[in-house]
């Protein structure tokens, strides 16, 4: 049995092995999932394809603008542990990221729940 990997780099470079070979990003997808089982959509096979056509086959992950900043929970509970009384505003302007952020991981940390439970 083989111990190989399959990595988003990996997937890249098939991709791009088979944009080469004149295969529509469909087939591609297809030979993916023939091979692979799973593996990503057929959507994002489209979309790295018209990367491809358009000249860009840096198989990086690119910065992208608006791009959320993660965070740990440790982060989050090392804040709360300080002063329990900050809002999540307060929360998410001391982590750099948006308020829904911090109520969606308070959220599935236990820690809050939706309003009227």
């Amino acid at each position: 049995m083989s111990n190989f990997v399959l990595t988003k780099q990996h997937l890249w470079e098939v991709l791009i092995f088979c944009f080469n070979w004149k295969k529509s990003a469909a087939e591609a997808h297809r030979m993916l999932v023939e091979v692979y089982g799973d593996t990503p959509t057929d959507k994002l096979c489209r979309e790295w394809f018209r990367c491809f056509k358009d000249g860009d086959f840096i198989v990086e992950d690119k910065p992208r603008s608006g791009q959320p900043k993660k965070f740990e929970d440790k982060e989050l509970e090392a804040l709360l542990e300080e002063d329990q009384s900050q809002t999540q505003e307060e929360l998410a302007e001391s982590l750099e990221v948006t308020q829904q952020a911090v109520s969606a991981r308070l959220k599935a940390m236990g820690i809050i729940q939706k309003q009227g439970n």
